[in-house]
């Protein structure tokens, strides 16, 4: 699956592993960057009281399945940029 036909519009709440299947965190919100439109990444907080957010692009997503709510990711979790 391309990172265009990804719809990141409904992932709020979903959990996010890495390659190797280690949890990174839970989907916050999409992230808007060059299309007003379509989200082209993802803000992630890993932690329950964590302050710390992830930036998830959509091009580091492999898969997403909707019937477990989890998105699956082509890179590692040290791998991932932060910011506050």
């Amino acid at each position: 699956m391309s990172a265009l036909a990804l719809d990141l519009r409904h992932t709020t709440g979903y959990l996010v592993a890495d390659a190797r299947g280690r949890i990174v965190g839970r989907v916050e919100c999409p992230m808007y960057g060059s299309s007003p439109e379509m989200p082209d990444a993802l803000s992630v907080r890993s932690g329950f009281l964590a302050r710390r957010r992830c930036l998830v692009p959509a091009e580091t997503i492999e898969q997403i399945d909707g019937g477990s709510r989890v998105i699956g990711l082509r890179i590692d979790r040290e791998s991932v940029r932060t910011f506050l």
